[in-house]
């Protein structure tokens, strides 16, 4: 039985995770590509609790909405707003849960990714979830970089979806450009593209370091 669950898009693409306690499972399908707003958050988090798993690594690609947190810093942040989290696991009273990444989990995360990895990480920080598939306009993201530091798609609802099912919640973002008029020119397809390849090895190698110590 598997006690990790291990999640993600393009970050994940071709991961070996070939251990016995670990489950991967592609956010975006595999056969073909789901957009965020279409994916279903529930029967994802559902399908790693009935194979098993009790605690999910989540990895998100992010926008940077303030300078410092540039294309390829990595950040595991302790907070998020959602303003439209999304459907939620049960029909009843069952849904009236507190969301959050579960600290403990959490903590177990960075010190993990301190000690194998070596690379810096970022430790908090505030996600907030929009609902794409479209990116965020300046004026957006001006009242977005007000409150959080990132901005991503899939986090904050797969969070949700986790705790209601009683799974333990911890994501790694990794910061594939800075947001829409937080750099100096106009945010384009190529930009963000760019900056998700060029994360893909740093990606794949902080995780066959980490998924080993977490499992």
């Amino acid at each position: 039985m598997a006690g990790l669950g291990v999640c993600g898009g393009s970050a994940v693409r071709g991961l070996d995770v070939s251990l016995p306690d670990a489950v991967l499972l592609q956010r975006h399908g595999v056969d073909r590509y789901v957009l965020p707003h279409r994916i279903d958050h529930v029967a994802n988090m559902r399908s790693l609790a009935e194979a098993g798993c009790d605690r999910v690594l989540a990895l998100g690609s992010v926008g940077g909405l303030h300078r410092q947190l540039g294309p390829g810093t990595f950040v595991c942040p302790d907070d998020f707003i959602a303003l439209d989290a999304g459907p939620v696991a049960f029909d009843d009273e069952r849904a009236h849960s507190v969301p959050r990444f579960d600290p403990s989990w959490r903590r177990r995360v960075v010190l993990a990714w301190q000690d194998r990895v070596g690379s810096e990480i970022v430790d908090g920080g505030a996600y907030w979830q929009a609902r794409g598939p479209r990116l965020e306009t300046p004026a957006e993201i001006r009242l977005m970089a007000a409150h959080a530091q990132l901005v991503g798609m899939t986090i904050a609802s797969e969070c949700v979806a986790a705790g209601e099912l009683g799974l333990s919640y911890a994501a790694i973002c990794v910061v594939e450009n800075l947001a829409n008029g937080v750099g100096e020119h106009e945010l384009t397809m190529e930009e963000l593209l760019a900056g998700r390849a060029a994360n893909r090895e740093a990606v794949a190698r902080a995780l066959e370091q980490l998924v080993p110590a977490l499992a």
